[in-house]
């Protein structure tokens, strides 16, 4: 038996600054769909070899079923990972997906969004149910069989199991180390 969503913790709102393949969103608007965020820097190696891949091969399987949404989150090498750059990464990698560019405040290094989410780096992968509550928040890679699994079973109306928490190559944690 899975917990009801009201002793669940609620997502908590994005904060962005620009948007990329849509209009300015919010959870608010994707109240009653599932949400996959993906959280990724485009000079993540784990980002652009997994989690992004990944993360069209969900937009394109469950479609409109399911609303994957990009969060460019970015707390190193901000002069090269501008939103220029990331639109001529997205058009490059083909991210047919909502991007939303992370806020940022100069006197806190980490994003608002990152450090909302608790964010240990990128990629991260966060899973959101119909009621805007957090299911599950992955830091690392995500095998895309447990994903589909978690994703399918939220869209079904139960709760996901547990995303591995395993240490997984290619991520980046804020302390700037990338595996």
């Amino acid at each position: 038996m899975s917990p009801s969503s009201s002793l669940l913790t609620p997502a908590p709102p994005w904060e962005t600054t620009q948007w990329f393949n849509s209009e300015p969103l919010d959870l608010a608007q994707l109240r009653g769909r599932v949400v996959v965020l993906e959280a990724f820097q485009m000079l993540c190696p784990g980002c652009v070899s997994h989690a992004l891949p990944q993360a069209v091969r969900l937009s394109r399987t469950f479609g409109d079923d399911l609303a994957v949404i990009g969060l460019h989150t970015v707390f190193e090498h901000h002069q090269a990972m501008t939103p220029t750059s990331l639109e001529a990464f997205l058009h490059e990698y083909r991210i047919p997906f909502p991007v939303g560019v992370d806020a940022f405040r100069s006197a806190d290094p980490a994003p608002v969004t990152f450090s909302r989410y608790r964010m240990r780096g990128t990629p991260t992968t966060v899973l959101i149910d119909r009621d805007g509550v957090l299911r599950a928040h992955r830091f690392g890679q995500v095998d895309d069989m447990a994903l589909a699994s978690a994703v399918t079973r939220l869209l079904d109306g139960a709760a996901p199991r547990l995303l591995d928490e395993e240490a997984a190559p290619g991520v980046c944690a804020v302390d700037g180390t990338c595996t």
